[in-house]
Formats: C-alpha cells, structure tokens, sequence
C-alpha cells in the first residue's frame, strides 16, 4: 500500500480562510488599492502567443538583479516567498536535523521546515512580541541548519534590531539564516547588502504586498552567489509564470505608485493606532502594513461582527503569545474612514460584559 513519508503524514495542513471573501479584505495584509495602472496595461497587451511559451526567468532575473543593486547570480525568482522558503528547507535541511523559528510568526517556516523531517525548534519571543536574540542564540547547536526570522515580523509587525539579526547569522555559519523581508517597503531597512559578506544570509521579499500582486504570486530570493547555485538545483526552471515574468517589470518601473501606497499605510497605521487608544484597545506598534491587537475573549465574536458589517479581519488567536488577537490590514486612504467607523460601530454594539479588552 502507497503511503507518504512519515514526516509528510505528521504535517500540519495550512488552511487559509480563503472561501466566501467578501466586503472590505483586511485579513490576508493584501493591498487595497491593486497592482499599478501600469501592471494592469501589460495584462491587456499579453498574447495568446506569449502564453503559449514557457516562461523564460532570466532576463528578469537580471533586470530585479540591477533593480536591487545585485548581479544576476545573486537573485532567484520564485513563486512567491513561499517557494523560496520551501527552496532553502529543500537545500540544507536532512531528517534529524533542527530548525529555528522565532515564533509567532509566518506558519509556512514551520510547515516547510517539518516537511524535510527536521526537528522545527520553536523560540518565543519577548514581552510584546521582541526578537528574542539571546534565546534564539543559546538553541543553535551543531544540528541547526535552517533559521527563519520575518522582519517585520508577521503577525505582530514588530521588528528585530538589524545587528541581533547578523548576530545571530555569525553565530551559526552552518545554517541558512532566512530575513524575510515580505514588508520591507512599509520600513524601509534591510539585510539586503549582506549577503555578501555572510556567506549563510539569505534575504527574500515580495511583491504580493506594497505592489499589490499576490495574485501572480511571485517573490524574489537574494543569497551568496556560491550558495543559491545549490538553492537552483532544487528549482523548477518554470516555477515563475510567463504573467507575473511580463508584469514585474512594469511594477518596478513604477516606483511612485508603491511610494503612494506605503505613505497611505503609514498614515492608516497612525490612524488606526489613535483610534485603538480612544477605545482603549491595546494594540502593538508595526512596522507593517497591518496591526495586531488584543481583543481578549470577545476576538471570534468581534470578527464575526466586523464580518457582517462588511470587513474581514483576522483572529490570529491561534498563534503562540496570541489569545485574544485580532491582525488589521491597514487599508488604502478611501477604505480607512469606513473602517474607523465600523470599528467603532462594532465595539459600541457590543454588550458591556464583552468588552473585557477595555
């Protein structure tokens, strides 16, 4: 009888809450506002001809290369970050050996680690959600080969001091450390320029968030030019569409549309954050474009109320140091006064006895 590897039939299965999408999506930190004006125009002009070839990667590849400031051997497309998270799991991890995660965090680190039959070795972080370096460095071991920091982090959009970070990378040389990078552009700093001299930092990012693609699910990963020609061999030469190939150049050309987009975030952040402090909320600073905040015991029945109103939230009770929270993605200016008002229509509705957050 057929049977999948062990470590397979052990896995936890990610279900995202995909099914039945409607109203205002502030639950997946998607953009609001779509792709640029420009992406879309290349969509209208794409040939039937042009789908009907396989995708050709490098000459974009070289392309996000001189857009990052790399060579070409230093940059791998991949289908989204999750692709370049499973590439590198992939790459370095053996049955038996230990994975680091900061956790909470993004669950694909975990899935993707445990899926190689690797030990995932799970590092709380801090009081409100710090990156907890002195921890994370007192569980690398000889066994370590594979640990995966989001910064910032999701869902909590805190951040991680850059210096802890290549603490941590200096201190274990025989691992590949991951920065995920997925909301650089709503911070602004990077681990990008490093690479080169820490031959086990790897850097990945995306465009489904700031550009507004995670439709055409394309990320990029960033490595040591030595290293990612291993990550390649366990790459598909196709893994990236021919769509996504055409339009990323169109979306990195415009530069001003995403520009928009993070200085609105970072305008809804503040917003958002006034508005939890008026309601007596508590909620945690980020770095993102989404913020995460406590809503104690009344989390599930505060969504499902926000649902029927129209705006889809997430309960991110389920992570680890999370009861209670409830993630927002920040929307675009036009969404922003509705969502202020319903938040406020919502907890007023509420019972009393419910609003144990305030």
């Amino acid at each position: 009888m057929l049977e999948a590897r062990r470590a397979v039939q052990n896995l936890k299965q990610y279900h995202p809450p995909l099914s039945g999408r409607i109203g205002l999506r502030l639950d997946f930190n998607e953009s609001t506002r779509g792709a640029s004006p420009r992406v879309v125009e290349r969509l209208r002009k794409l040939s039937s001809d042009q789908l009907a070839r396989y995708p050709e990667r490098a000459p974009i590849e070289r392309m996000t290369a001189d857009f990052l400031g790399l060579n070409s051997r230093e940059v791998l497309l991949t289908n989204g970050v999750d692709e370049a998270i499973h590439l590198l799991c992939q790459t370095y991890l053996e049955a038996g050996d230990e994975a680091l995660v900061v956790v909470p965090t993004f669950a694909m680190y975990e899935l993707m680690a445990a899926s190689t039959a690797a030990q995932v070795i799970s590092v709380p972080t801090l009081a409100d959600f710090q990156f907890p370096s002195q921890r994370l460095l007192g569980r690398i071991n000889s066994a370590t080969r594979f640990i995966a920091i989001a910064n910032p982090n999701n869902p909590t959009g805190a951040v991680a001091d850059p210096t802890e970070i290549l603490r941590v990378a200096r201190a274990a040389t025989h691992a590949a450390v991951l920065v995920d990078e997925a909301y650089f552009e709503f911070y602004g700093q990077t681990l990008l320029s490093r690479i080169r001299t820490l031959p086990n930092l790897f850097v990945a990012r995306t465009f489904s968030k700031a550009y507004g693609m995670a439709g055409l699910r394309i990320g990029v990963l960033v490595g040591p030019e030595e290293q990612l020609n291993m990550v390649r061999k366990c790459a598909s030469p196709y893994n990236v569409n021919s769509v996504a190939l055409a339009c990323l150049p169109a979306a990195l050309a415009d530069q001003e549309y995403v520009e928009c987009y993070t200085s609105e975030v970072s305008r809804g952040r503040e917003r958002l954050g006034a508005k939890f402090r008026s309601l007596g909320i508590r909620y945690w600073p980020s770095q993102a474009n989404f913020i995460l905040a406590d809503f104690g015991p009344c989390a599930q029945s505060f969504v499902a109320a926000m649902s029927r109103r129209g705006i889809l939230v997430r309960d991110r009770s389920s992570d680890p140091g999370c009861a209670g929270c409830v993630r927002i993605t920040i929307p675009a200016d036009q969404q922003m006064d509705r969502l202020l008002a319903t938040l406020d229509e919502t907890i007023r509705a509420m019972p009393t006895a419910e609003r144990s957050f305030a």
